[in-house]
């Protein structure tokens, strides 16, 4: 039996991490790749969402070249945007950019687009898109208030986690649950499947 491929996951995000290990693959490498997520003139969340995601693979993959061990690995990269209409949410470091998201989130339907990149070991790149609608109910002022005294919000796209505290405001989801927390599971293993990673390894073996 040939040797599995290398497997490098491009982000320092304990949930992506934990969405992989939830779908049996455990990278050989985490390696985060710092970009400014700064969105460009009229980018919509589509365009900016695959842009960050590529940028944090090719990113990535530059820094495995003088390690023998992983040079020729799959990358995988992911990008999370959150879009009320055209506006695209920051990942709130300030409480004043949290309360101004969770107050455009309340009581509407918000889109929350996650791109997930691959590099292959040939050097190819491939993109997968997941696109998400999520309606939140109408928030209160204790629970706005609550929420943002908690701190979960900070540095999450849209300032909420889906799978934290703020999973008490969803009354809808039409998509990928796993795309909102962070990396669409679907998409992430279609594009490894598709390029001969052994995906079912883990599963066949009990390892899981």
């Amino acid at each position: 039996m040939s040797e599995r491929p290398k497997l490098v996951l491009a982000s320092a995000s304990p949930r992506r991490l934990a969405l992989l290990q939830q779908a049996g693959l455990e990278p050989d490498l985490v390696r985060p790749a710092e970009i400014d997520e700064t969105p460009r003139r009229g980018e919509t969340a589509k365009t900016l969402a695959k842009r960050l995601a590529r940028e944090k693979a090719a990113l990535a993959q530059d820094t495995l070249f003088h390690d023998p061990e992983v040079d020729s690995a799959f990358v995988i990269a992911a990008d999370t945007v959150v879009a009320v209409g055209r506006r695209l949410l920051p990942k709130p470091e300030t409480l004043e950019e949290a309360t101004g998201c969770l107050r455009l989130l309340s009581g509407r339907s918000h889109r929350v687009i996650s791109a997930v990149a691959m590099i292959t070991p040939k050097g190819e790149h491939r993109l997968r898109l997941a696109d998400t609608r999520v309606r939140f109910k109408r928030l209160g002022r204790e629970e706005m208030e609550s929420y943002l005294a908690s701190g979960e919000w900070r540095g999450k796209a849209g300032g909420y986690a889906i799978q934290g505290l703020a999973g008490a405001f969803v009354v809808k989801l039409n998509g990928s649950y796993t795309g909102v927390v962070g990396l669409p599971l679907e998409e992430t293993v279609s594009l490894l499947r598709g390029e001969g990673y052994p995906v079912y390894l883990n599963w066949l073996s009990g390892g899981v």
